[in-house]
């Protein structure tokens, strides 16, 4: 059976808050409700969430339409970046080339590449170890700690090329029995199931 890792989409930034308490903008949260009715939702069985509020939000509206509850793992969350705090769109995308570029290094102390890949991987290795690998499961975090997992999946280099585009709202699926990739990062309204993306 199929593993689903979903990215929260757009939020709502406000630069006096702290990252992992933003919440779902409402286009984030139209986009989530706009996915409803797909069918690989309607197969679900169990949601894990990172801790932080935009992914428990995404994974909330989910959970109520498919009448599942939510899992909260702490170690799903995003990179740490709390050492620099907000930054300017611009300054971020610098930052996070950085952090792809030299994934063994802390840029501005900010959590490594490596570090944070060996974190989402023991999380969602922990998470199915328990779990029956022949019931759907969805996960709701992060961009950058997602394309980290992906990479790992697909056994590819750490790699800003891995991350997803547009910013938010886009899934990857991977097999549940010997973890392989099954297809890349693919927007959230198009996606209708593993290989769509070929």
């Amino acid at each position: 059976m199929i593993g689903y890792y979903l990215t929260h989409p757009q939020v709502v930034i406000d630069p006096a808050v702290p990252t992992p308490q933003w919440p779902l903008s409402s286009e984030g949260r139209h986009r989530t409700e706009a996915i409803l009715g797909k069918a690989w939702l309607k197969t679900l069985r169990r949601i894990v969430s990172s801790g932080e509020r935009k992914a428990i939000d995404t994974a909330s509206i989910i959970a109520a339409a498919a009448g599942l509850d939510v899992e909260i793992d702490a170690r799903m969350g995003e990179n740490d970046r709390s050492s620099t705090g907000f930054l300017e769109p611009a300054a971020f995308e610098a930052a996070a080339d950085c952090f792809f570029a030299e994934p063994e290094t802390s840029w501005n102390g900010w959590e490594r590449a490596v570090d944070a890949q060996a974190r989402i991987v023991e999380a969602v290795d922990g998470v199915l170890a328990a779990h029956p690998p022949d019931t759907p499961i969805l996960f709701t975090g992060h961009g950058a700690v997602g394309s980290l997992l992906k990479t790992h999946l697909a056994g590819r280099a750490i790699s800003r090329r891995e991350d997803q585009p547009g910013g938010g709202g886009n899934i990857f699926a991977f097999a549940l029995s010997g973890r392989a990739l099954l297809c890349d990062w693919t927007p959230m309204e198009s996606f209708e199931g593993p290989g769509d993306d070929r």
